[in-house]
């Protein structure tokens, strides 16, 4: 395969999978052979195992954190701190992005960034959509309700309000009463119910 190849291919997409690659009679021992050759000469980074992006130079659209953490773990969803500072229900900047999995617990240091994944229970996995981030980039979100669920769910005394207060929650005009109760139901934890209700009490003192 040609960089031309390559680039016809690939290059407008944000980040990649070798197995894209394969189209028709290409071995994927080739596939593997070539893009070591082009990772060593700058042409694409590595980001995991069999994951990749196209380096800055030649890159059509810069890469969003939040599309290359839902690739580097499937299946997985933005959540925790990441997703409420998207959301700016928190004033600090979030140097690392962080998403929730069914799969192991685990984090990826790579050339874009540091990726965290916390363990969730499947019966948890829910409460995320899909976003877009930026032209032609999507990704799956927790909802602002869920977000913070998870957040109080992963953190020791997180359903807490003293701990609900230490993040400086703001815009909680976000939160919808209705759809937090139906993920409290679904989720039928009882820390998960305290939480959501110092939830409702803080966005009830904001408003």
């Amino acid at each position: 395969m040609r960089l031309s190849e390559l680039l016809e291919i690939v290059g407008d997409l944000p980040i990649f999978r070798s197995s894209l690659l394969l189209a028709g009679d290409r071995d994927l021992s080739d596939v593997r052979r070539q893009l070591s050759r082009w990772k060593r000469s700058g042409k694409v980074i590595q980001l995991r195992r069999n994951v990749y992006a196209l380096c800055s130079s030649w890159r059509r659209v810069e890469l969003h954190p939040f599309v290359a953490a839902n690739e580097l773990q499937r299946p997985s969803y933005v959540s925790l701190e990441s997703s409420l500072a998207h959301y700016g229900m928190i004033p600090e900047a979030v140097p690392v992005t962080t998403s929730v999995t069914t799969a192991r617990a685990g984090s990826f240091d790579t050339p874009v960034g540091r990726y965290e994944y916390r363990h969730i229970a499947r019966p948890a996995f829910f409460g995320y959509r899909n976003v877009r981030l930026t032209r032609g980039q999507d990704a799956l979100l927790a909802e602002p309700e869920k977000a913070l669920l998870d957040l109080a769910y992963l953190t020791r005394g997180g359903d807490d309000i003293e701990y609900l207060r230490s993040l400086r929650l703001q815009q909680l005009d976000q939160i919808e009463p209705e759809r937090l109760q139906r993920f409290v139901r679904r989720w039928n934890r009882p820390r998960i119910g305290r939480a959501a209700e110092h939830i409702l009490r803080l966005r009830e003192e904001q408003q």
